[in-house]
């Protein structure tokens, strides 16, 4: 594989003054599927996510390239889909520097342009990851995602070497949970690039509702264990090849989580529900620390805000839990975007964009032209008018070379058609689901006689979607 190398960054500071440019403030959030109140899930406890949305423009249908933390991040981040060739995984996280050196990442570019650019927690996934592209180093704080505060629960994890119990409920402050640090470190970072001579752009990146789902019980407590409702489709679609599905690797790892998943009893996927849920809302509350860390600062009517989830999440819909797959369920993900000098707020957008679609949007909000290399397509116009017309077709993929598996996906308004094939290329199955008739994706009707004409629409489609590394 020979990747093209990038041309220099070019610096257009000049010409742009920073006094004209916006803040920038990036939200990620991991794992977060659409499980909030503004996405129609009833019962929510997410004030804060609502009160982003009332300011700005709300994706009903936004999806990553990736269902997988690694992957969906580098190809944000530099601007690059996802192909068999780049950002795979395999016995490691894919990172932007090894898969596609030379690439001129979101961060870099806007650090070049005048931006003191910031990271907190995870963005890339990788901690060195374009290390580049940050005016000071990027912080993490003194714990990995996997801190537990019940000391029970940090023996199981100390006696396995990583994974402890799926979840905990420690009656203890936010603050005893990484999240809960790196949202007060934001707060302090926010506050003093109030009163920097440069626009800032911080992002930050919250680990929860990732595994362990682990928060403070106060969350948990918004969510009575008696009111959680199991999934309705706990079963593989009809007619799937076995290659599209997976044992939900990630899950199965964790002390508690009986192997195979099909074992697991009703009342601990309620419970998984319940702790994910919490999760939700403790993130929920650490974006508010933010929101109101900008207000105070004088400069949230100067800040554009991005908030995104990286991928979606299965909580036992198509007998999975997890994500790794190219199922709605994994591939739909939460995308909200406020530009203050754009009047309209509470805005929902129909139209289907993607993670990749954030670099470009991001350039033209800050007045910087997009650089050659990006594949996505800015939505800014949709900040402003959420009914034009937009895309026709959303793409994403799953790669694991070491398990001989790869599935190349498109989603256009009405239908999702995955491809799945080995490592060397094999055709080994694929899936149609109609979206408006099977919104669950409960049956899939690909080799379905009078579907042919669909299918050979959504072939030609998926081929469009990758453009082949020069």
């Amino acid at each position: 594989m020979q990747i093209k190398k990038m041309l220099p960054v070019v610096c257009v500071a000049a010409a742009v003054q920073a006094a004209d440019k916006p803040n920038i403030l990036m939200i990620a959030v991991d794992d977060l599927r659409p499980e909030l109140n503004l996405f129609g899930e009833q019962g929510m406890v997410t004030p804060n996510f609502d009160r982003l949305a009332a300011r700005g423009t709300v994706f009903q249908r936004a999806y990553c390239q990736f269902a997988v933390c690694g992957p969906s991040r580098a190809s944000l981040m530099s601007g690059l889909r996802p192909n068999r060739e780049r950002f795979v995984i395999d016995r490691r996280q894919p990172d932007i520097d090894t898969d596609a050196p030379g690439t001129l990442t979101l961060s870099r570019y806007l650090k070049e342009n005048g931006y003191k650019t910031q990271s907190l927690g995870k963005i890339y996934h990788s901690r060195d990851d374009n290390m580049e592209g940050w005016s000071v180093p990027p912080w993490r704080g003194p714990w990995s995602h996997n801190h537990y505060n019940l000391p029970e629960n940090e023996a199981v994890r100390k006696k396995n070497g990583r994974y402890g119990p799926a979840f905990e409920c420690a009656d203890v402050p936010d603050e005893a949970y990484p999240d809960g640090l790196m949202a007060a470190e934001a707060v302090r970072r926010i506050e003093t690039a109030a009163t920097d001579d440069q626009p800032f752009f911080i992002a930050v990146g919250f680990w929860r509702p990732h595994l362990p789902f682990n928060a403070p019980k106060k969350y948990w407590d918004l969510y009575p264990a008696d009111q959680i409702e199991l999934a309705d489709n706990l079963f593989a679609p009809k007619n799937t090849p076995a290659i599209a599905m997976h044992n939900s690797p990630e899950v199965i790892g964790y002390e508690g989580i009986p192997r195979p998943i099909e074992k697991m009893s009703d009342d601990l996927a309620r419970t998984m529900i319940r702790a994910y849920r919490a999760c939700v809302s403790f993130s929920d509350a650490n974006i508010g620390k933010l929101l109101d860390a900008l207000e105070r600062s004088g400069q949230a009517e100067n800040t554009v805000i991005v908030l995104w989830g990286d991928h979606g999440w299965h909580l036992g819909e198509n007998a999975l839990w997890g994500k790794e797959s190219n199922f709605e369920r994994s591939l739909r993900t939460t995308l909200m975007a406020v530009d203050p000098r754009v009047s309209k707020g509470g805005e929902q957008a129909d139209a289907l964009v993607e993670l990749v679609d954030i670099y470009p949007t991001l350039c033209e909000l800050a007045g910087l032209p997009v650089p050659e290399h990006v594949e996505g397509r800015s939505f800014t116009p949709l900040l402003s008018d959420v009914f034009k017309p937009w895309k026709k077709a959303v793409f994403s993929c799953f790669v694991r070379p070491d398990r001989d598996k790869a599935g190349m996906s498109v989603r256009d308004d009405r239908y999702r058609y995955t491809e799945w094939c080995n490592a060397a290329g094999d055709f080994k199955g694929h899936t149609l689901f109609d979206l408006k008739e099977d919104p669950e994706e409960n049956s899939n009707i690909a080799d379905n006689s009078e579907m042919e004409p669909v299918v050979g629409r959504m072939k030609k489609l998926l081929s469009s979607g990758w453009k082949p590394i020069q």
